[in-house]
């Protein structure tokens, strides 16, 4: 962090610094990654009516539709729940009829994140029988509880949400895939987003496809929905800023009440340290992150790191002020066509999107 008062002909900055990342080192209790499977902040308020379809895009509107009918089934008895004592003897009650879960298969912000937490907000349940996270949290959290303890904490619930479904990972897949077969048989309903590759974006439905044959054995619990459109982060939007000076972001730190201020050559050796479960912790009541000295990422751990860090300030609508590199130059091209391309086009697109919402912090 840096630790000037003062730049050469310019007033002295306040003594009280600016929070650091670096220095902060969380630790997460397993109880509070499933009390935290909720919908983020950024998604508190939304719901189906706030959603704004594309008028040249009707499958946005349908999509608001199907969804709106999927979370007005929901409202039954669960499966093995209340509804199950309501039986006597060795009868069973009969299983649900039609797909049990629905996947949204679309391009970068189109808004599958805003349906996927309106999904959850509409479907008539207490938020305790209700969980919502992304494909990274959901992993870290058989990682925190072990696979049986999930499948247990998890299977009285009435709705399952996961964002963000990571086909470019073949291992946590099939945990994953393994963890939803158990609690499609508990009675959990389930629905899924991931991202299309940004090469096969207009090639119908490769994401629906690939999503449904990496998790082969579910394929019969999910309706594939179809979501097209361009990026609303950008849709009419003015571009991003250019970086600012350090001077600049410095003087914004000082100024900005709960900012952070790390150099980010820095930051990023210390996300290294921290396990990744942790990140949404290491970003609690941050009014800011400032960061000078923004540089190419170095290597694809390190890029991955960033990529989650990315997320969990964009759930969180935390503004990000930088200088350096802009921040469409962070990965290089190599990791831009790679396996992992789709999180790092994400990652820009979101980091973009808080760079914007940064921009009032800098005096003018």
């Amino acid at each position: 962090m840096l630790s000037s008062t003062a730049f050469p002909g310019q007033s002295p900055l306040p003594e009280a610094a600016p929070l650091s990342l670096c220095a902060r080192e969380p630790h997460v209790p397993a109880d509070r990654l499933v009390a935290e499977m909720v919908p983020p902040p950024r998604f508190d308020s939304v719901r189906f009516d706030t959603y704004v379809p594309d008028p040249n895009q009707p499958s946005q509107s349908e999509a608001v539709t199907v969804l709106a009918g999927f979370a007005a089934g929901l409202g039954g008895a669960h499966a093995t729940g209340s509804g199950r004592r309501k039986w006597f003897g060795s009868k069973k009650p009969a299983a649900p009829t039609g797909p049990r879960g629905v996947y949204l298969d679309g391009g970068y912000g189109v808004g599958k994140t805003h349906l996927l937490a309106s999904l959850w907000h509409a479907t008539p349940a207490e938020p305790s029988l209700k969980a919502f996270g992304t494909f990274v949290e959901l992993t870290n959290l058989v990682g925190a509880l072990g696979f049986q303890q999930t499948v247990r904490t998890l299977s009285g619930h009435r709705l399952l949400c996961i964002d963000e479904f990571e086909l470019d990972d073949p291992g946590d897949t099939v945990l994953v895939s393994s963890l939803l077969s158990r609690l499609v048989e508990a009675g959990v309903a389930l629905a899924a987003t991931s991202n299309t590759l940004p090469g096969k974006l207009g090639e119908g439905r490769f994401a629906a496809a690939d999503f449904l044959r990496e998790i082969q054995g579910l394929s019969a619990h999910f309706r594939p929905l179809r979501i097209d459109g361009e990026d609303y982060r950008h849709r009419g939007l003015p571009e991003a800023p250019p970086p600012y000076t350090d001077e600049q972001v410095t003087r914004a730190a000082y100024a900005t009440p709960g900012a952070s201020l790390d150099d980010f050559p820095g930051l990023l050796e210390h996300l290294a340290k921290v396990h990744p479960s942790r990140y949404g912790a290491l970003t609690d009541e941050l009014g800011a992150v400032c960061l000078t000295g923004v540089t190419a990422v170095p290597d694809q751990s390190t890029a991955l790191r960033l990529v989650v860090l990315a997320d969990r300030l964009y759930d969180r609508e935390v503004p990000v002020l930088a200088s350096g590199l802009p921040f469409d130059q962070l990965f290089s091209d190599e990791m831009l066509n790679g396996g992992y391309r789709k999180k790092y086009f994400r990652a820009i697109s979101r980091l973009t999107a808080l760079a914007r919402d940064a921009k009032g912090l800098v005096a003018q």
